[in-house]
């Protein structure tokens, strides 16, 4: 079986989807399944030359949607190459083309909406909803409605995905997630990272990993840190949070500006981006992961957490919150201040033992839910029984 994945761009820095798609190749082929990708990418693009699969860059394209005409010729000269098109993500080119280009071939297309349709940002950005509303009706929906099926990393995501726009129209399906089992030796990943900061090396850490964006919370994590220093649960000397991840940019810069305002600067850590071992050594050095997001579809960093055996305190609008509580994988609570003050303080306030429970806990809930290798099993059977 052959399977191409579409999506906007492979550029390392755009988070989960693209995360998800390098672990998902070699985990398809060792169930016989061929997978390439096809980008709007232009060749010279981050991420372009040393991408681990087969890759068709058919940029430049235009910034933001990323129209390239090269897109919709190319798939219809080799759709019928593949079984099944796997569109990731939405509100960009690479969708439409797919849309464009197969509506009226025997080549069937799926569509992972990675949690962009979920209705907080309808609430959050209202102007942009608006706009999004203006092409809905000719673009969007007709790529949803024509897919083969539309595929839910979790019944969450399905639920909010219908509350977003009125016209809405698709053949639904929760297929799960996950990512593969993190490779190489745990010690030597933990000490590769205190290498780099060997000034955390005596601390107790609290890591939040992923992209600095208003959407994760970050300025929330940062007030609730304050409070949560100057409390009786969190008085440590030695309670250290780690803001890992890219902050090259305005609201990175607000955010740091923030910690400076707080009184943070011994308290909080910035190393940036981190990937492949030394992002493995943060999550095996830290206590616990944290991550208040308003919206989070799945959160690739929060199942890197659980695989590691980190216990997750994450917000309830992170759409796997549910699993975590029921496995004892880590703590939930709301995604404000008041919430993120109340997930710090109970991590702070637990006991050893407690603590130990969790990590079990997490070990656990990923195993059981969350390896790729259940990915690997079940979608090509999905893309098989769809086919036929």
């Amino acid at each position: 079986m052959r399977i191409l994945h579409v999506i906007h761009s492979v550029d390392p820095r755009g988070g989960g989807p693209i995360e998800g798609i390098r672990q998902l190749a070699p985990a398809l082929a060792r169930q016989g399944v061929e997978m390439e990708v096809m980008s709007l990418d232009a060749p010279g693009a981050p991420g372009v030359a040393d991408f681990p699969v087969p890759l068709h860059p058919m940029g430049p394209s235009r910034p933001g949607y990323g129209y390239t005409p090269r897109a919709v010729p190319w798939l219809k000269a080799h759709h019928d190459h593949y079984d099944a098109v796997i569109v990731n993500g939405l509100w960009q080119y690479a969708g439409f083309a797919v849309w464009r280009a197969l509506r009226t071939t025997s080549t069937p297309y799926y569509v992972y909406p990675h949690g962009m349709l979920d209705p907080w940002f309808k609430r959050r950005y209202p102007l942009k909803h608006l706009k999004k509303w203006l092409y809905w009706p000719w673009a969007e929906y007709r790529v949803l409605r024509d897919a083969k099926a539309v595929l839910f990393t979790s019944e969450e995501e399905r639920i909010e995905a219908r509350k977003s726009f009125r016209l809405y129209r698709c053949h639904e399906r929760v297929t799960g997630y996950g990512i593969a089992v993190p490779a190489g030796d745990p010690a030597r990943q933990r000490a590769l990272f205190f290498e780099r900061h060997p000034e955390l090396k005596e601390k107790r850490l609290i890591l939040f990993l992923g992209r600095i964006h208003e959407k994760k919370g970050c300025d929330l994590l940062l007030r609730a840190w304050k409070e949560v220093l100057e409390s009786s649960a969190g008085n440590r000397p030695d309670s250290h949070l780690v803001m890992a991840g890219p902050a090259d940019h305005d609201y990175g810069a607000e955010m740091k500006k923030l910690a400076r305002n707080l009184g943070l600067e011994q308290r909080v850590s910035w190393p940036g981006m981190i990937t492949g071992d030394l992002k493995w050594g943060s999550l095996r050095a830290s206590e616990a992961f944290v991550l208040p997001s308003h919206q989070e579809n799945f959160g690739v960093s929060v199942v890197e957490a659980l695989a590691c055996g980190v216990p997750v305190l994450i917000s309830n609008k992170v759409n796997i919150w549910r699993e975590i509580l029921e496995d004892h994988a880590g703590l939930v609570e709301n995604d404000d201040l008041p919430g993120t003050i109340q997930l710090l303080k109970r991590w702070t306030g637990l006991e050893s033992a407690r603590k130990e429970q969790m990590q079990a806990g997490a070990r656990h809930c990923f195993a059981a839910r969350f390896d790729i290798a259940r990915t690997a099993e079940t979608l090509p059977a999905l893309l098989r029984g769809s086919t036929i």
